[in-house]
């Protein structure tokens, strides 16, 4: 575990996974959690103060997904499992050091979001990390 959290959190973090990525497959899914995780840590740009996964995900404008039918529901087992792994430091590129990411549709990646450069590109989603230096807690 290298954040603090409880069961109620886990399965926050479950449904946010299971809607924001759901399409990508398991992988697609421990990256958005990957994301999750590494703001928590972060404290730094608009994450400062967001110590827990609960201010994370309820940061307004954090998660498109929070008005999709897909993350009122419970989560399945798998899923639970899947979040079980990011909280427990399991990464994989490009959300490694990732903050931000979107679905970019039949569009390209753009180079930079929010003045962050992209750290590369899983299926359907584009994922960006701060610059090395400003971060220090996910680098």
């Amino acid at each position: 575990m290298i954040i603090k959290y409880n069961e109620k959190e886990r399965d926050l973090m479950a449904r946010v996974m299971r809607a924001e990525a759901l399409g990508e497959g398991n992988l697609g899914m421990l990256m958005v959690g990957n994301v999750i995780v590494n703001r928590v840590l972060a404290d730094c740009h608009t994450f400062k103060g967001l110590d827990t996964i609960s201010r994370v995900i309820y940061q307004k404008g954090a998660f498109t997904s929070l008005s999709s039918s897909l993350f009122y529901s419970s989560p399945t087992t798998k899923e639970r499992e899947l979040a079980n792994r990011a909280l427990k430091g399991e990464y994989y590129y490009p959300a490694t050091n990732a903050l931000w990411f979107y679905a970019k549709g039949k569009k390209t990646c753009k180079n930079t979001w929010y003045d962050q450069p992209l750290a590369g590109t899983y299926k359907n989603h584009c994922f960006y990390r701060p610059l090395p230096g400003v971060c220090h807690n996910i680098y």
